[in-house]
């Protein structure tokens, strides 16, 4: 098989890491990855916030663990060492999808460079609170920015169970 469909068949989500630091040079493939993503009339609305700071990493875990109302865990980024924001300009219409894109695209990218990646949510909701809004007035960031997602990256403690796929996913229409 293509070896680009078997990287996305064997992408699983890691929700335990190891607290090695990634690579800054495995980082920059990444977001290097992300940011080759399509969007929407090539408008790029994405940016990426790539944490490996403990201090900033722990405040955005927090933030997000006071959203997390299902599985209440202490720690919603699983011990990894390093996350991967993803925020985009609202007003580009298609900035969810794009932003969308890039996740998928950086999710892939770790998973071929040997790290183990997940898909955090409630992004939107962390960037939404005062204490967001200030954590990218810090850094400069400035505009109406929606956070998409936190891609969680790190060296894998664990092996993810392959999961069966629904039979029903396509219908053809000749």
């Amino acid at each position: 098989m293509n070896e680009t469909l078997e990287l996305i068949k064997s992408r699983r989500s890691v929700k335990k890491y190891k607290d090695t630091p990634v690579e800054k040079e495995l980082i920059e493939k990444i977001v290097e990855a992300g940011a080759w993503a399509p969007s929407g009339m090539n408008k790029q609305s994405p940016i990426i916030l790539a944490v490996t700071n403990k201090e900033l990493r722990d405040k955005l875990s927090a933030l997000n663990a006071g959203y997390d109302t299902v599985l209440k865990r202490a720690d919603p980024f699983y011990g990894a060492p390093c996350v991967l924001v993803v925020l985009a300009d609202k007003s580009v219409p298609t900035y969810l999808y794009d932003g969308s894109l890039v996740m998928e695209n950086m999710l892939l990218a770790a998973h071929a460079l040997g790290l183990g990646a997940c898909w955090i949510h409630r992004a939107k909701q962390t960037f939404e609170t005062e204490e967001g809004k200030a954590i990218l007035k810090k850094l400069g960031i400035e505009g109406d920015y929606e956070g998409i997602g936190n891609c969680i990256i790190g060296y894998a403690d664990m092996t993810p169970a392959e999961k069966p796929r629904k039979d029903n996913w396509v219908y053809f229409v000749e």
